[in-house]
């Protein structure tokens, strides 16, 4: 919660930062993001899963919107299992893991949406949920002679969690239809029981106007 707390302060800067942009009234009414997403995932140690992120936002003043933010990060892994059996000596059992990880949130944005502005910092602060899935494969003799049982199967598990997201970034205005999105960096707490995870999201696209 203490980085949290941090990362919404982090989202004030860039709003007072919107605000002290250019002073026109003329400020765009939709926007629509679609990037890359590079999640760092808290496990005891963070792995990188690859992905995307979209959103909306329904801007209903020239420096607050309403965001809705989709996000969807995959990582793919293998992992060997040994053992000893006392007729057959020591064996290896092969396998892999797909995990994904889905952010459905909504909340609000405060960013300077003038039409002529060419440097657009912005903040925001979601809410929402956390669906993780993983698939798991059937685990392989690979070493030895194993023995007939095989201790684990293929298969599946999903898991839903409250998430938020706080952070801001950068566009850039290309035209008056495109904005690019130089950086955004989120951190990305899901509260799984009584644990947090402690995520980050980094990304990097495109804006329409």
């Amino acid at each position: 919660m203490i980085k949290f707390i941090k990362v919404l302060c982090l989202t004030c800067v860039l709003g007072v930062s919107a605000f002290a942009q250019s002073n026109t009234d003329e400020y765009r009414k939709n926007e629509f993001y679609v990037g890359y997403s590079n999640q760092q995932i808290d496990g005891g140690g963070y792995s990188t899963a690859n992905g995307f992120e979209g959103a909306y936002v329904r801007n209903v003043h020239r420096y607050f919107g309403i965001k809705a933010d989709v996000s969807g990060a995959y990582r793919s892994s293998d992992f060997e299992v040994q053992g000893f059996d006392a007729t057959s000596g020591n064996y290896t059992y092969r396998g892999s893991t797909d995990s994904q990880l889905y952010n459905f949130l909504g909340g609000v944005q405060i960013k300077n949406n003038a039409s002529k502005a060419r440097f657009k910092p912005f903040g925001h602060v979601l809410a929402g949920v956390a669906v993780n899935r993983y698939k798991f494969s059937a685990l392989t003799c690979t070493q030895g002679t194993c023995p007939g049982f095989v201790p684990n199967q293929a298969g599946s598990f999903n898991t839903k969690h409250f998430a938020m997201a706080g952070g801001g970034g950068l566009d850039i205005r290309i035209n008056d239809k495109i904005d690019f999105r130089a950086i955004q960096v989120d951190y990305n707490p899901i509260w799984r029981g009584t644990n947090v995870q402690n995520n980050f999201r980094f990304g990097i696209g495109v804006v329409f106007k």
